[in-house]
Parts: structure tokens; C-alpha cells; sequence
């Protein structure tokens, strides 16, 4: 396994904007099972969002070393449990002999080529009754300067979510959050055209955009919106 580079500029932008890390974890954390990987961790923003500490294991599986090192200072300094750890490379690399009960790719496998292929690692890897959690930005006709500077290979809906199911999984829930931010990514993909947004725009997007997306959510039915979350329960 060679260790591999992210450049991650959006990375520390993102890791600013807590009312939205707070709502996604609220949907997320209820399948999230004892023994957890969470593939391309980053720096471990979405971790210390995560992971609450009755876990009994989490492995922080980040092939780029720099962002590697940044989890293990924020293990050190104990913003993270101490159930964290960090492990070099991508899931092919973990040994079939461990089995997890989740995989977490929060943001992660739109950056992923073959996608499919991952997920079915990601499924053989799994125990009995455990999880598969994808979030990842919605609609490919939201496709913008954005997700091309920052190595999307794709945007997903319902349909092309539930076309990845392994063939030992089955969709357990799937549902699109932050129906008010998609007028920011339309905004952003047929006016500013900006490869990466600015600090202000991130923290306008949090503060107002994302309580209120957080009330309409329910209202619309989670029927729309600028992330989606998929979640898979291997099932044989």
C-alpha cells in the first residue's frame, strides 16, 4: 500500500460549518454501529462531529499522510475518544479477517472512480446486520466549477444510489438533506461559477441557510435537496 495525497483545500472551508456537520450527524449517528471505519477521513472534523465515544472502535482510514497526521493531533489532544485511530490507505487495503459493523463515507465516494467496486469491498468486509453509510453532494444537473475543482467524479440521486447496492445489502434508508441549500449550488453553478466558495459564503450557508433547511426538510418529505444520505444493511 503506498500512502496517497489529497490536496483537501476544501477540507479546513467545510470543517467551519458546525450547524451543518451537527445535522447530518443527527440523521447519520443512529445506524452508526460499535466497530466503525470511516473511509477518507480528512482531518477529522467530521469525526469529532461523529463519533461520541461509546463506540468500541474507530478507525480513521485516510491514505494521505499530512491529513493523517492531523487526525493523530487531534487524537492526542483528546478532541477525539479514545477509540479513535488512524489507519494508511483505502478499504482494499484492510485485511478480510476484520469485520466492521459500519463503514462511513461521509463526502467521500463521489471522489472515487469506481465507486461500485467500493462499496462491494466496503459490504464483504462487513459483519452480519451492519451498515453501510454514504452521504455525498445530490443531482448531477448541480454538477458546478465547484465539484470539478475539488475531484467529484459525479453528484447522486435515489436512483443511482440504490443501482450500487451490493448483492449482500439492502437499501435501509435514503433520503436528501438541505433543501434550501440547493439554491446556493444552483447559484453558485449558473452565476459566481466559483471553483471553491469563500469563508463568508460558508458560514452564511451554515448560520441561516441550513436551520432553516433543517425545518423544511421535514415538511418537503426529505424529497429533495443539496446532499443526499444512503444507508445499506448487509443483510447474508
Amino acid at each position: 500500500m503506498n500512502d496517497l495525497t489529497y490536496g483537501g483545500k476544501e477540507l479546513t472551508l467545510f470543517a467551519e460549518a458546525a450547524n451543518w456537520k451537527k445535522y447530518f450527524g443527527s440523521k447519520i449517528r443512529p445506524f452508526i454501529g460499535k466497530r466503525v471505519v470511516e473511509v477518507g477521513a480528512g482531518i477529522g472534523a467530521t469525526t469529532e462531529i461523529l463519533c461520541d465515544g461509546l463506540q468500541q472502535e474507530w478507525i480513521c482510514l485516510e491514505p494521505d499522510p499530512l491529513l493523517r497526521g492531523e487526525i493523530e493531533a487531534r487524537i492526542a489532544s483528546r478532541k477525539l475518544p479514545a477509540c479513535c485511530s488512524t489507519r494508511a490507505g483505502v478499504v482494499a487495503d484492510l485485511e478480510f479477517s476484520q469485520t466492521t459493523d459500519s463503514f462511513v463515507y461521509i463526502d467521500v465516494l463521489e471522489h472515487i472512480q469506481d465507486d461500485g467496486p467500493e462499496l462491494d469491498r466496503a459490504a464483504d468486509r462487513l459483519a452480519p446486520g451492519g451498515t453501510l453509510i454514504v452521504l455525498g453532494p445530490a443531482f448531477n444537473f448541480l454538477y458546478s466549477p465547484f465539484d470539478e475543482s475539488v475531484g467529484h467524479y459525479r453528484r447522486y440521486d435515489k436512483l443511482t444510489l440504490q443501482a450500487l447496492t451490493p448483492p449482500a445489502c439492502r437499501v435501509k434508508s435514503i433520503f436528501y438533506l438541505d433543501c434550501v441549500g440547493m439554491a446556493t449550488s444552483l447559484f453558485n453553478k449558473f452565476v459566481l461559477k466559483q471553483p471553491l466558495p469563500n469563508q463568508k459564503q460558508i458560514l452564511f450557508w451554515d448560520r441561516w441557510l441550513v436551520p432553516v433547511s433543517r425545518a423544511a426538510d421535514p415538511v418537503v418529505g426529505y424529497k429533495t435537496g443539496r446532499s443526499i444520505v444512503c444507508v445499506w444493511e448487509k443483510v447474508r
